[in-house]
């Protein structure tokens, strides 16, 4: 019997890698007896407007891009009684849940076989008055680092593109005053960098702690960076972090299923490497095992 499947593609992602194996992975499709059909997104949100429409119709869906439209895709799912199995080809620039889930990066046709021969995993979502989002909710230091980098950037020098970005970022860097409510602890204070996190890896270019994240276990990581008294002290910081050690008076790392961030000013969150538009206040909560990904 025909296994009916929505395939979401972003044409922008990573130089329209697409276009790279994608007859010869509708063929495996095909032999393993799907019957696809293929949707282009045209425009921001427009993979959330996609899957929310017409992934009902579907057995399962498969997405090529990146993080984002990834994260688009899953927040369509979540407006859906009953949500499909999603499976992700990851061909974006940062592809932290690539990382995150050791999908190999670019690779259309072995990413194909995967999603054929894989299991489904049932992993938490993270929910905000205004949406979902899969990996990070973010301000400060690294989230200039997911918005703050060039399409055309990301596309031409790929992870470099980001490390460069994280430089100027540093060089430009304004702390910012946040009240940040948690399970069990409220802290504020001027912070470069804060988030919730469902992740291994953030930005492409940092882990988080190993042995701390689970994708299943109905908790954020929420991750607080203080302002630091000079460069010096925030490179030392810096390097201990791309290092792996994670011991610092500076940094906070505590897990927790809810959280509220409040702002003194409107601050732009990354929202899985997405721009927000500028706000003060937004709550969060995590949705334990919402959506099924097929790793």
């Amino acid at each position: 019997m025909s296994k009916p499947l929505m395939m979401i593609i972003n044409p922008a992602a990573g130089k329209c890698k697409f276009r790279e194996g994608l007859a010869e992975a509708l063929k495996l499709l095909s032999d393993a007896g799907y019957t696809t059909s293929i949707f282009f997104t045209e425009r921001r949100g427009h993979a959330a407007e996609l899957a929310a429409e017409h992934a009902s119709d579907f057995e399962r869906v498969l997405v090529l891009g990146g993080d984002g439209t990834l994260g688009e895709a899953v927040a369509g799912l979540m407006r859906l009684e009953s949500r499909p199995q999603i499976g992700y080809i990851p061909i974006g620039t940062a592809n932290d849940i690539a990382r995150t889930f050791g999908f190999v990066k670019g690779d259309i046709v072995e990413g194909t076989r995967r999603f054929i021969t894989g299991k489904s995993f049932a992993f938490d979502t993270g929910h905000y008055q205004g949406g979902y989002f899969n990996y990070v909710a973010a301000f400060g230091s690294l989230a200039d680092v997911s918005y703050g980098t060039p399409q055309n950037l990301k596309n031409q020098f790929g992870q470099a593109a980001y490390l460069t970005a994280a430089g100027k970022a540093l060089l430009k860097l304004k702390p910012i005053w946040a009240r940040v409510e948690y399970d069990g602890g409220v802290m504020e204070g001027e912070f470069i960098h804060g988030g919730v996190n469902n992740s291994f890896s953030l930005g492409g270019v940092v882990d988080m702690p190993p042995n701390t994240v689970e994708l299943d276990d109905g908790l954020f990581e929420l991750a607080l960076i203080r302002q630091t008294p000079g460069l010096t002290s925030l490179a030392g910081l810096a390097a201990r972090v791309l290092t792996h050690h994670y011991d610092s008076e500076y940094l906070t790392i505590v897990k927790t299923a809810r959280a509220k961030f409040t702002f003194a000013e409107p601050q732009i969150l990354s929202l899985d490497g997405e721009m927000s538009s500028p706000m003060t206040e937004l709550d969060f909560e995590i949705c334990p095992k919402a959506v099924e990904i097929i790793c």
